[in-house]
């Protein structure tokens, strides 16, 4: 596997278990997240690393659009956060979280060779 995109899928799994780790044997609670400045600002930050990465990962190899799902709509999600960042919608936020990560960590952890890991 390439080294360069070995690095981002594990960017990707790294930020995927900060976020996780925001959320520490509690459950998660959509109200305690939007009254958490802090919370949100770490959130959005992982997410970004994210959409970075996975852009990096297929302007490297196309063939990871079909590897990792919505793909394009995780860049944008990216893109989104950084450039609209005062149109951020917490409810939008919090459904990739509960939704849409979850799904993404499985498939991070299938990219990644077995050795690796």
């Amino acid at each position: 596997m390439d080294e360069r995109i070995l690095k981002w899928l594990f960017d990707v799994k790294m930020s995927i278990d900060e976020i996780n780790e925001f959320f520490p044997n509690e459950e998660r609670d959509f109200f305690k997240y939007r009254n958490n400045l802090m919370l949100k600002r770490a959130v959005e930050r992982n997410l970004e690393i994210i959409g970075e990465a996975i852009n990096r990962i297929i302007t490297r190899d196309v063939s990871y659009i079909e590897k990792i799902s919505n793909a394009k709509a995780i860049i944008g999600l990216r893109n989104h956060v950084i450039h609209a960042y005062d149109n951020i919608s917490d409810e939008n936020i919090w459904s990739v979280l509960i939704h849409h990560l979850p799904k993404l960590k499985i498939e991070i952890d299938n990219l990644i060779p077995k050795e690796e890991k």
